[in-house]
């Protein structure tokens, strides 16, 4: 096993559709809500150079993309995944870093962020600088939250206007990054993603009842 992290080109493109059905098949199997991705988009990031892809020779390993709001006041790195097969060697860690990397190169007075409700991806983030935010830190770009309308979760941030949802905001300011010590970071973000996990239960609650009458 030889896996290489790239800087995505228009060669890549051919990626795209097994791309898609890796991130729609780990939503599957995390039951949680992660959007849908479009081949057609995918490949636009490959072609503007707005994405980072890991190969083992030839086979799609990992990826992730960067999208731009509000004239590259904000920034994101989406789309984070690994295959099943290549899962526990920290390789999301690797291409995060990467995404995270090109996105201060490309775009160095933007604010990067995120929403996820993955706990891995909460501890890469806050290791690159990243915060836990409010949604309203986060931009407002109406194109961006109807990313999130093929998550099923998405009847939640509808009802709660935007303002919150399963997922957590994060984060990273370059006028000011989270400069706390590693341990305070990551017991900090666990002591969050536990509030988390109980709010999500507390939600998940109203909702089931909620469904009968639907």
């Amino acid at each position: 096993m030889s896996v290489s992290i790239y800087f995505g080109s228009s060669k890549h493109a051919v990626y795209a559709e097994e791309i898609c059905a890796l991130i729609e098949k780990a939503a599957q199997q995390r039951g949680t809500g992660i959007a849908k991705r479009d081949p057609n988009y995918i490949k636009t990031k490959f072609e503007n150079q707005n994405a980072v892809i890991a190969l083992d020779g030839d086979k799609l390993v990992g990826f992730c993309y960067i999208e731009i709001w509000e004239s590259k006041k904000y920034v994101a790195n989406s789309g984070l995944i690994v295959h099943p097969d290549y899962r526990g060697l920290g390789l999301a860690k690797k291409i995060k870093g990467k995404a995270f990397e090109l996105s201060k190169k490309k775009y160095p007075t933007a604010k990067l962020f995120g929403i996820t409700t993955s706990l891995p991806v909460m501890k890469i983030n806050s290791d690159l600088g990243y915060k836990p935010v409010t949604f309203s830190e986060l931009t407002q770009d109406d194109t961006f939250w109807k990313g999130c309308q093929s998550c099923p979760n998405y009847d939640i941030l509808s009802r709660n206007d935007r303002k919150n949802c399963l997922c957590t905001g994060m984060l990273y300011d370059p006028q000011h990054p989270n400069n706390k010590p590693k341990e305070e970071r990551e017991a900090n973000i666990r002591k969050f993603y536990r509030w988390v996990q109980m709010k999500t239960a507390s939600v998940q609650k109203l909702i089931k009842p909620l469904k009968i009458f639907l």
